[in-house]
């Protein structure tokens, strides 16, 4: 792979940042003083080197936010919002600062903690502390193994950084740590992290709880080149960004010592100044003694503007040599580039469900998700993703493909170590960099480990894959622990996730087809250890797993189409139990229906019409059967149906004495229907 190129060494005008930081400022103290809330404090502390950054080093295009050759930079302090909204503002992003005046209220584009997709420029929602360091580890990756699949000669489009402006808070957390270690492990030279070191938290002195690491050391035990600097001394910040330029095998964090809520008379230095507004008084006298006129509000000077435009039109020179760097390409080698850009498109080949393999015996499903997984990754070069030290348990992985090596990162494959935290902060940054649908796996029960970085996938309605398996109490010996039970709700508890928990390797496939398929909302599937019969999707006793796009769908039709005594709803490995349970009904002359419901999600979009199709209100003899907790079903279940579930933990002992003494047996499936027909 082509190595990093060097920005090259500035000499900085002191007064002209110093200026540029204070105006900063200026928009910071008012932004929370017109909301009467957020965190003027990070702001403040932080301008000075922030302001080196944006100024001097950071690569952007506001005209053209998504550009695949900027740099990247992530507030993972998201706290201090203001920092970014009013960098945003006066590089010439599309937010005006009647937005800036909004702060926080209702429909602005300048919410509490920075939204990606809602405010342009903002790389990633990063509300929770040390997501956004962990996200940025996913940007820088991606980045990565784009340079090693298209880099070619003179041809580097992917030859750029990823900065970070991180938090004691941020180093704080457990997800922080986790992706430090892989970004050192993978030698991620193209992180350049600037931490906030202003011995502060919101209790008080991070001599409180944080005062006995050393932070140096710790990182560059776990691989990273470390510097530390005054973050007031600007031309200090621009000569150690310059350094962590020339450390292209090592990620970077830059420790920038700093005074929280600096020129505030009264609130510097002190934990007042970190989650509330300076207050009238004190935002006067702050802006006296920082030398900004104290009215109007939000005031730019206009040289201001004039030095960010100047700095844009440099900029855009930069993005035109880039895209003129491309085109020579293109005419050279077409089809480079178009895989190029194929990536990021992430369009499906038309005819892509042709591909699914097909299943004629029983099968683990979280065997038939490999199969499925491998299938789509030789006709697509987007899917990539690994698991926390499982890969030989979860098969989450495409068969035949190489390892993302450290340093190297050739092939789709990661071993991100066990550590599930990391793993989805990770996916989603590689997500949302644009030219991967990153999965990640891990048993279903450690899917707790990482529901932050779930929850985000969600909210930032980025399409990350989330692969649980070994999904039930039928894991038998292994016990309570590693059973889940809550997981399931739990996870489709969470807003905008597509939980999908198939019956056999059919509906595993198109699990697979739809998570791909899906653009906005990321998708979790939920598979089995064990072995799960396979229905024939040839014959006229069941529908095609195709159906499964809709959510759920009647598997198996009741035998006398003229009445319908009553319908089972089951998902995953309990569907088989509906299946015999309902043949041994039909030969007591019950009329029965069967309804996979694999996600529940997609069953909920779709019409009315279609939902009344499947499920008639008309018959309310019905029986769901699920081995988790009943929460949620009962809107299925209707007033007299009943839930057959598992309302408390698991328990240590063989699958098939498990499912005996908790009633998952055909004999009790059929037994609870029998109670329900009146």
């Amino acid at each position: 792979m082509a190595s990093q190129t060097k920005r090259q060494a500035v000499t900085v005008d002191g007064d002209l940042l110093r200026r540029l930081a204070n105006t900063v400022r200026g928009l910071s103290i008012d932004g929370t003083q017109a909301a009467n809330s957020g965190h003027p404090g990070l702001p403040l502390g932080a301008a000075d080197f922030t302001v080196t950054l944006w100024y001097h080093f950071l690569r952007y295009n506001p005209n053209d936010p998504a550009w695949p050759g900027r740099d990247k930079f992530i507030l993972s302090g998201g706290h201090g919002s203001m920092l970014i909204y009013s960098m945003l503002h006066l590089a010439g992003y599309d937010l005006p600062l009647k937005e800036l005046k909004n702060f926080r209220q209702w429909g602005s584009k300048t919410p509490g903690h920075p939204e990606s997709g809602h405010t342009a420029g903002v790389e990633a929602t990063t509300g929770p502390l040390g997501q956004g360091f962990a996200t940025g580890v996913g940007f820088g990756l991606a980045d990565r193994m784009m340079a090693r699949r298209y880099h070619d000669g003179d041809f580097t489009p992917f030859d750029n950084y990823i900065y970070a402006l991180v938090t004691d808070g941020d180093l704080m957390e457990g997800v922080a740590l986790e992706a430090a270690s892989f970004a050192g492990h993978m030698k991620l030279g193209n992180l350049i992290y600037l931490y906030d070191d202003n011995d502060i938290s919101l209790d008080g002195p991070t001599s409180l709880s944080f005062d006995r690491e050393n932070t140096k050391a710790k990182f560059e035990a776990t691989g990273w080149h470390v510097l530390e600097v005054d973050g007031h001394d600007h031309q200090a910040v621009a000569d150690a960004i310059v350094a962590a330029q020339a450390e292209t095998d090592r990620p970077s964090l830059i420790c920038c010592k700093t005074v929280i809520g600096f020129g505030s008379p009264n609130k510097a230095g002190t934990s007042s100044a970190h989650g509330s507004p300076l207050g009238a008084d004190e935002a006067r006298l702050t802006k006296e003694k920082l030398g900004i006129p104290t009215e109007p509000a939000f005031h730019v000077p206009k040289g201001d503007y004039d030095a960010w435009a100047s700095r844009a039109a440099s900029l855009k020179k930069e993005h035109e040599a880039w895209k003129q760097m491309v085109e020579k390409k293109r005419a050279s080698k077409p089809k480079l580039v178009a895989a190029m850009e194929g990536q990021f498109a992430q369009k499906l080949p038309a005819g892509i469900e042709k591909s699914l393999p097909k299943f004629d015996k029983a099968v683990a499903t979280r065997k038939a998700s490999q199969e499925a997984l491998t299938a789509l990754g030789k006709e697509i070069s987007w899917l990539a993703g690994g698991s926390a030290d499982l890969s030989c348990s979860t098969n989450a992985f495409i068969k035949g493909d190489k390892a993302v090596d450290p340093g190297e990162f050739e092939g789709s494959h990661i071993f991100f170590g066990v550590r599930e935290h990391a793993m989805g902060s990770i996916v989603n940054g590689m997500v949302l960099h644009g030219a991967f649908r990153g999965f990640g796996a891990t048993f279903l029960t450690f899917s707790d480990y990482m529901r932050g970085a779930v929850r985000l996938s969600a909210l930032m309605e980025c399409p990350s894959i989330w692969v649980y398996t070994h999904d039930s109490v039928f894991l038998g010996e292994d016990g309570p622990t590693h059973q889940p039970v809550e997981h399931y709700a739990a996870l489709r508890a969470i807003p905008n996730l597509q939980v999908f928990r198939p019956g056999d390797a059919d509906e595993t496939a198109w699990a697979w087809l739809s998570a791909v398929q899906t653009t906005r909302r990321p998708s979790a599937l939920l598979l089995t250890r064990q072995n799960l019969p396979v229905y024939d999707r040839t014959s006229n006793e069941f529908a095609p797993a195709s159906n499964v796009a809709k959510g759920a769908y009647v598997l198996r039709k009741e035998k006398d189409s003229s009445k319908l005594d009553g319908i089972f709803i089951a998902t995953g490995s309990e569907l088989h139990l509906c299946v015999e349970a309902a043949r041994e009904l039909e030969k007591e002359g019950r009329s029965v229906r069967v309804v996979s419901a694999p996600c529940l999600e997609l069953f909920a979009d779709q019409p009315e019409k279609y939902q009344e199709s499947v499920l008639p209100s008309a018959c309310t003899a019905r029986v769901v059967v699920e081995s988790g907790v009943t929460m949620g079903w009962e809107k299925y279940a209707g007033d007299k149906g009943v839930i057959l579930g598992i309302n408390h933990f698991g328990a240590s002992a063989p699958a098939e004495v498990i499912a005996e003494k908790l009633g998952f047996t055909v004999a009790n499936v059929a037994k609870l229907m029998r109670g329900v027909f009146g």
